[in-house]
């Protein structure tokens, strides 16, 4: 049984047929300690790296939700579905595109893109989720939304199933570009298997099992990991107290957000305030 004061990041490489939030409720039993949150909601039937914040980790959630992602996908075309990937009920049908024409479309589905979210998702207007909307048979017409798909890999195509590594920045919908192919393709297609790669740094080769959280053989990472894309300035202990207290500190090297850091621990998160830095997140208890 691991401490319940631990505070870190832990990976774990979630299986088909959970939720997100069941992952959470096992590593909360197994850690003893009811806060923990998690990066990156993975839907039921998807695979692969769920980033868990425990215990102070937790604040550090809003620098994770912005990080790039890889993911690997099966896209089957000849349907297109309610919710865009292989759960939903068959909304329309049509024969498979040649290859030629796939690679094409995949091109105009590469940069920066205005992205249609799924009408099955969290999105929410006017207080109500577009999931909820559209299980009543009133899905919304939801805005698109500003996505950036930096690379398509074709590792295979077998009938129809194509199955892609697909490197994307956060909150891109990859059940929407497997809707969104389809139609620029002039077919219909889905999402029949999603799994995640990596997250930011983070990899899936570096997360547990289920079996692995439940017999406790795993690793929690320091805070340090979740802000390592941030400049890092060392503190003595008097500036170390100060920003305990949420007071500013001179600064001494450059950048406009800093992961601030005292005997090799995460103290705070700080924005530049001039000359100095400006907890935003502190992670140590004055």
């Amino acid at each position: 049984m691991r401490e319940p004061t631990a505070d870190g990041v832990l990976l774990v490489d979630k299986p088909a047929g959970l939720t997100s939030h069941d992952v959470v409720d096992r590593a909360r039993r197994v850690l003893s300690t009811r806060r923990i949150g998690h990066a990156g909601t993975l839907d039921p039937f998807a695979t692969g790296l769920l980033i868990l914040l425990v215990n102070r980790a937790t604040r550090l959630l809003p620098f994770l939700d912005s990080e790039p992602k890889v993911y690997l996908a099966t896209i089957r075309f000849g349907l297109r579905t309610t919710t865009d990937d292989l759960e939903g009920e068959p909304m329309v049908e049509a024969p498979a595109p040649e290859q030629a024409v796939v690679e094409r479309g995949i091109s105009t589905l590469t940069g920066h893109l205005l992205q249609r979210p799924p009408a099955f998702s969290a999105k929410s207007v006017a207080g109500v989720r577009a999931y909820s909307a559209a299980r009543r048979g009133k899905p919304m017409a939801l805005e698109p939304v500003g996505v950036t798909v930096h690379e398509w890999r074709i590792l295979r195509r077998h009938g129809d199933d194509l199955e892609v590594e697909i490197h994307c920045s956060a909150g891109t919908y990859v059940r929407a570009l497997a809707r969104d192919l389809g139609e620029i393709c002039g077919s219909a297609a889905h999402l029949a298997a999603l799994r995640r790669l990596r997250s930011g740094r983070f990899d899936v080769a570096q997360a547990a099992t289920l079996e692995k959280l439940q017999s406790s053989d795993f690793q929690l990472l320091p805070m340090t990991s979740a802000v390592a894309q941030l400049p890092q300035q060392g503190l003595d202990d008097l500036d170390a107290k100060r920003v305990t207290h949420g007071q500013n500190v001179a600064a001494q090297i450059g950048g406009e957000l800093v992961a601030l850091c005292h005997q090799d621990a995460l103290l705070a998160v700080a924005v530049r305030d001039g000359e100095s830095f400006r907890p935003k997140v502190v992670l140590r208890d004055a």
